[in-house]
């Protein structure tokens, strides 16, 4: 079996409250791109895990064996349903690491799907939904694989629509940072402008281009900029390139930029290969997950 896992951008991310947890009460809209990694299942004894790595992912990074979100999502799915089958998976990654664009999270919501099917368990949406869950905040959205409000801590998944099929160039500028050290800067900044969401959500629902922001909204963009100015330099770039909105997507590094048409997409991406070696073409899309 195969699964395509693809990556997510966030349209919104603001930041509404803390719980006594410390965990951060979320407001995003995010939507799938076409960017994607692979998964291949087969049958095996135990679980398994092997990666490989485009050339332009940092693979030193990639969580090795037991610690790795996909090998958790099997042990998790194995142990809650006590099933006794085991699986070896190989992970083709294309999703920068530590962008934002939530690859270990898709991964992870796509062994669950895929291994549900594999196994033969035949687990309800709202079961998988709250296995999702206790693998990160992110997982949750993959499964329901549209354009959706995500609300909580990631537990309140509405899907808004089907969502705008557009043209968009990604730039990671720089390494990947870290979301706690973000989400800490963000508690301790001020004055902080807050994006309309619902007013975005409503533009996003009937795919109209031409009222889109410059800048829709991510609260951390302001913090994350501070720390690594290229973020807002690859962002101000993708505009002055055509592009009719850029921003950083979920707690960076990478930005996206949506663009009119194919052709425009490509040229920008074009230009931004010369200063950054982490750039690719694709389109937002409607589909999360695709099981082969």
């Amino acid at each position: 079996m195969r699964v395509t896992a693809r990556a997510k951008i966030n349209w919104v991310l603001d930041i509404t409250g803390q719980r006594p947890d410390g965990y951060h009460l979320m407001d995003m809209l995010m939507q799938p791109i076409t960017l994607a990694d692979t998964l291949h299942l087969t049958e095996a004894d135990d679980i398994m895990l092997s990666v490989t790595a485009a050339p332009e992912i940092a693979s030193d990074l990639l969580p090795p064996g037991e610690s790795n979100l996909v090998w958790r999502a099997a042990a998790l799915l194995k142990s809650y349903t006590g099933v006794n089958r085991g699986v070896h998976i190989s992970l083709e990654k294309n999703i920068p690491m530590g962008a934002g664009l939530g690859g270990g999270s898709a991964d992870a919501a796509a062994a669950l799907v895929g291994l549900n099917r594999l196994w033969d368990l035949s687990l309800s949406p709202e079961v998988l939904a709250s296995l999702a869950l206790k693998l990160g905040a992110d997982v949750p959205f993959f499964l329901s694989g549209r354009l959706s409000r995500v609300q909580g801590i990631g537990e309140d998944v509405r899907v808004v629509s089907k969502g705008p099929k557009w043209n968009a160039v990604i730039i990671q500028p720089c390494p990947g940072l870290s979301t706690r050290e973000m989400f800490e800067r963000f508690s301790e900044s001020e004055g902080i402008a807050r994006p309309d969401v619902e007013s975005l959500e409503q533009i996003l629902a009937q795919e109209d281009l031409s009222v889109l922001p410059i800048h829709p909204g991510n609260v951390l963009e302001i913090v994350s900029c501070a720390l690594q100015p290229e973020i807002g330099q690859a962002a101000g770039f993708l505009v002055r390139n055509g592009a009719v909105c850029a921003q950083m997507s979920g707690s960076g590094s990478a930005v996206f930029g949506i663009f009119q048409s194919a052709k425009d997409a490509e040229s920008a991406a074009q230009a931004a290969r010369e200063r950054w070696s982490t750039v690719c073409v694709c389109q937002t899309c409607d589909e999360a997950l695709l099981l082969h």
